[in-house]
């Protein structure tokens, strides 16, 4: 990954500490980054415009929604 994790936490703050979480969770993460490197070099080559690309991959991720969110 080019960009560090943090160290992830759990809703109450305590830190994730189960190590085999953590590994799927960074590995999952690992695999969405470079599926969206992929596509933006797609995209750059199809005549894209980058900023444009990266500005909808900001929306794509701002509008997940929680399915297990709570209240």
């Amino acid at each position: 990954m080019r960009v560090k994790p943090p160290q992830w936490r759990q809703p109450d703050g305590a830190p994730v500490s189960c190590i085999e979480k953590l590994k799927v969770l960074n590995e999952n993460l690992g695999e969405i980054e470079a599926i969206c490197q992929e596509a933006l070099e797609d995209g750059v080559l199809m005549g894209c415009d980058e900023t444009q690309f990266c500005s909808y991959l900001h929306a794509l991720v701002d509008g997940l929604v929680n399915p297990y969110k709570r209240g």
